[in-house]
């Protein structure tokens, strides 16, 4: 599973597999469902979900003298932040000049697999895909949720080619100025209108750039229920594979340990 939620002040992406290799004690649970045992891998990595990472994007301009003009590939073109507006966000507010819109999938993209590829050079694993975190080969099935999810469905991309249609998706709708996309999409929130630029960037920097999935990958697909019973995904399931206790629980006619 993966899952990039934005929640209060803080911003994170979960990434959580079964995994058969040797993974660090730090990284793994190990959990039971009845008489089979499942080695877990799940790491969370804090402050690089969607919200936040676009913030973090902001700030590495925006140590720029007063009044001078900030330029971000990952805001769409004709949206103009200055100093004084949007002053619930930490990233927004710090800037000391404006930050004008350049709207480029390709540079917005190549800024984000920076942004998760810092720290890299210090990794002390076999390997690691996202900063200096170890992260195993990938295993299985997956299912992208949350952020992947709702901009997936944005873009109405198909289910089954979804990452490789993300791309023209994503470099359409950067280029168009803001103007054009409020009127394009009315019934769409504009703090969730002005992100789709930079998730859609994110999404490839993440999942194919740095996680190594490839475009046409058929092992991946986004989803926001699982099951005949169309349970939730929600950012609560990461956290119960993180923290396991020993109480159980009958769900639907099975004894299950209960994550929490």
């Amino acid at each position: 599973m993966l899952h990039m939620k934005s929640y209060g002040n803080h911003s994170t992406t979960q990434v959580t597999f079964v995994s058969s290799e040797n993974v660090p004690p730090e990284f793994f649970r190990t959990i039971s469902y009845g008489n089979v045992s499942y080695k877990i891998y799940s790491h969370s990595f804090l402050h690089l979900g969607q919200q936040n990472s676009h913030s973090i994007s902001i700030l590495a301009a925006a140590n720029t003298p007063v009044d001078e003009i900030v330029t971000d590939p990952c805001t769409p073109k004709g949206y103009i932040l200055d100093k004084n507006s949007h002053k619930d966000s930490s990233a927004e507010s710090r800037l000391t000049g404006s930050l004008q819109a350049a709207g480029n999938f390709t540079k917005c993209r190549s800024s984000t697999y920076a942004m998760l590829q810092e720290g890299n050079e210090k990794c002390p694993y076999k390997h690691c895909s996202i900063g200096s975190t170890f992260t195993p080969d990938l295993q299985g099935h997956f299912m992208a949720t949350s952020g992947f999810y709702y901009t997936s469905k944005f873009f109405d991309l198909d289910e089954k080619d979804w990452l490789a249609e993300i791309i023209p998706a994503g470099k359409r709708f950067c280029k168009e100025k803001w103007p054009e996309l409020k009127a394009e999409h009315p019934t769409t929130k504009e703090e969730y209108l002005l992100g789709y630029c930079f998730s859609s960037a994110y999404i490839i920097s993440m999942l194919h750039d740095s996680l190594g999935f490839a475009l046409d990958d058929g092992r991946i697909e986004f989803a926001n229920k699982a099951g005949e019973k169309d349970i939730p995904l929600e950012w609560a399931l990461g956290a119960f594979i993180l923290k396991t206790s020993t109480a159980t629980l009958d769900y639907g006619g099975l004894s299950r340990k209960m994550l929490g």
